[in-house]
């Protein structure tokens, strides 16, 4: 979604009037937010803004600060998955560092205490946790698993045929 998409949608919901109260500014200057670029320029608004920022910097301490201010947390994509990715490694992957943040949990934790450093440590392999989940999810969404893509549904081909015969799918027919 572009910037002045991402307006248009929040002035839906939220008033520009109100925007422009709150951050001093101008109400023609908060739906100029929502136009799309002229002669490919874009607007200035801050989405453009943080864009800008984080394409330039490549640093994802904007992005991730960006995020808290919503109460969430930056997930980066994983890196680039093999063309062609085992179902069975890929979930190992996830269980493996699944177990090590929970070991290492358990090990900081058996003195009942769990330091800045640990905590650190911890959020680390969260992190990890969820980029390496991030690139399964997208692996299989991208149909990488030998199944279709997400976005084409299946039937199970004795369901069809039920379905031919007049039962419904999910109930068995009168007919072997």
């Amino acid at each position: 979604m572009e910037p002045h998409e991402v307006m248009r949608a929040v002035l839906k919901t939220t008033s520009a009037k109100q925007i422009a109260s709150g951050m001093n500014l101008s109400l023609s200057l908060v739906y100029k937010w929502g136009e799309p670029p002229v002669d490919g320029v874009p607007s200035g608004s801050p989405l453009d803004r943080v864009g800008q920022l984080v394409r330039i910097t490549k640093d994802p301490r904007v992005a991730q600060w960006v995020c808290e201010q919503a109460d969430g947390f930056f997930i980066r994509n994983p890196e680039r998955q093999p063309a062609d990715p085992k179902l069975i490694p890929a979930t190992n992957d996830i269980v493996q560092e699944f177990a090590d943040m929970l070991a290492y949990i358990a090990q900081s934790s058996a003195d009942d205490v769990i330091t800045r450093d640990e905590a650190k440590a911890i959020r680390r392999r969260w992190e990890e946790l969820k980029s390496v989940t991030e690139g399964f999810v997208r692996a299989a969404e991208g149909g990488n698993f030998g199944g279709p893509p997400a976005a084409a549904p299946t039937v199970a081909p004795e369901s069809r045929k039920r379905v031919k015969e007049g039962a419904s799918p999910g109930k068995p027919s009168a007919t072997p």
